[in-house]
């Protein structure tokens, strides 16, 4: 018998949520092939079965809440050859009277090798039917062949025209399939007991949103949270943007956003004033020569903050590409603890859900989040006169324990400055 345990998670993390069996107990499984997938305040993790067997039980439930080296499943690795004893005593048995068609079975045997139920994971039968595509059809990057959940994405955006070919849409292996992705629904609503008049349902919050709310907490106990306030003019960038932004993405494949100029400018800033990119430990100051800048993103399970490393020291395209890939690995749930560790600034866009203005928080440690908002038409005074402009409210929410008022006012002034005159940030 082989014990399934939780694999260490990552720094820091002691404990997951079960978030769904991809096996059910008495499947056979091949070695390397998943068995389970974790879900904990930063990543979802597939746990694989290190030897082949059969699951012979399940300890633990989906829903359920587990530790770091807990039991939660049991494999009988002796079960797997007689598991397996009867498929192979029953493919003679068919192929005794016609030995001759052989060779035929073979790419059959071969498709449904890669693109049986036990190869892939429910996630990656979800991503197939949505694109229409087959998973017999995609290499395989892990152990075995087995298709991978990246790998089924990489085949949807590579190839977006591959759901019309016939290869494609001959093969109905995903359609028997296509119930088992079911449990993609929050496991613990399932099980949630609806109140007697059927008005209200309980459920158990899930290991990211119970982290959240307590990063949160902490974050607003031990700072001394303040927000300062200004707001921007976005006619330069706005024009520099929609001059530049169809050459760039047909030249260069990259859709052009505010994000990168916001970038360019807080790295800018957080240089004139490095106390706002510091860190306090005990009673010294860690006062970092780098910019890894955190972006909040809001995916379908909860708010993660992937970090692009070093972005100081990129240019603004280069910026482009590192965010919207690490934000598609956010949104596909592919991030790995290097995505989600070493920030040391955040910038949180809530304009982009309509929000005009805000207080962000603190992504602690750190000691400084800038907070963007909705550009929206307004009257200003220009030159004595009033003009309409498209304006954005800047919040920057800080620790005053570090960071004095002065310091957080002129860092926004900063970025307020280069963003109105972007042409700035070409010759700093």
């Amino acid at each position: 018998m082989i014990s399934i345990k939780v694999p260490p998670l990552g720094e820091s993390i002691v404990e997951a949520t079960i978030a769904r069996w991809l096996k059910k107990e008495g499947d056979v499984v091949a070695q390397n092939e998943s068995l389970v997938e974790l879900e904990t305040d930063k990543i979802t993790v597939e746990v694989p079965a290190f030897k082949a067997g059969v699951l012979t039980k399940q300890a633990k439930k989906e829903g359920d809440v587990v530790q770091v080296g807990e039991e939660i499943g049991v494999i009988d690795e002796s079960a797997s050859v007689g598991a397996s004893a009867p498929a192979a005593a029953s493919a003679p048995a068919v192929g005794a009277p016609a030995p001759a068609p052989t060779p035929a079975p073979a790419p059959a045997a071969a498709a449904a090798t890669v693109g049986a139920p036990a190869k892939t994971s429910p996630a990656v039968r979800r991503i197939a039917a949505d694109a229409g595509i087959d998973p017999a059809q995609v290499a395989g990057s892990a152990a075995g062949g087995r298709v991978t959940k990246g790998d089924m994405l990489a085949a949807a955006s590579a190839a977006p025209a591959a759901s019309a070919s016939p290869s494609a849409t001959k093969a109905p292996a995903p359609v028997p399939r296509a119930p088992s992705p079911a449990p993609a629904s929050s496991p613990p609503a399932s099980s949630a007991p609806a109140s007697q008049n059927g008005r209200e349902t309980r459920e158990r919050m899930t290991t990211r949103r119970r982290r959240i709310a307590e990063h949160l907490l902490e974050s607003q106990h031990a700072t001394a949270h303040l927000t300062t306030f200004n707001e921007v003019d976005m006619s330069a960038v706005s024009a520099v943007r929609d001059r530049l932004r169809e050459r760039i993405e047909k030249e260069h494949g990259v859709k052009l956003t505010y994000m990168p100029f916001f970038a360019k400018a807080a790295s800018l800033a957080l240089k004139a004033y490095p106390t706002v990119n510091a860190q306090i430990d005990g009673d010294s100051v860690v006062y970092k020569h780098y910019v890894n800048l955190g972006i909040a993103v809001a995916a379908d399970n909860g708010l993660v903050v992937p970090v692009v490393k070093d972005a100081d020291r990129m240019s603004m395209l280069d910026f482009s590409r590192a965010l919207t890939a690490v934000a598609k690995r956010a949104r596909d749930g592919a991030l790995t603890m290097d995505d989600l560790t070493g920030g040391s600034f955040t910038i949180t866009n809530g304009g982009v859900f309509g929000s005009l203005v805000s207080t962000p928080i603190l992504n602690y440690p750190q000691v400084a989040i800038l907070g963007l908002h909705k550009i929206q038409d307004r009257p200003v005074a220009i030159a004595g006169k009033v003009e309409i402009r498209p304006m954005m409210y800047l919040a920057l929410s800080y620790d005053h324990r570090l960071v004095d008022g002065q310091q957080a006012v002129l860092f926004l002034v900063r970025i307020k400055e280069l963003i109105e005159d972007p042409a700035a940030m070409l010759v700093e």
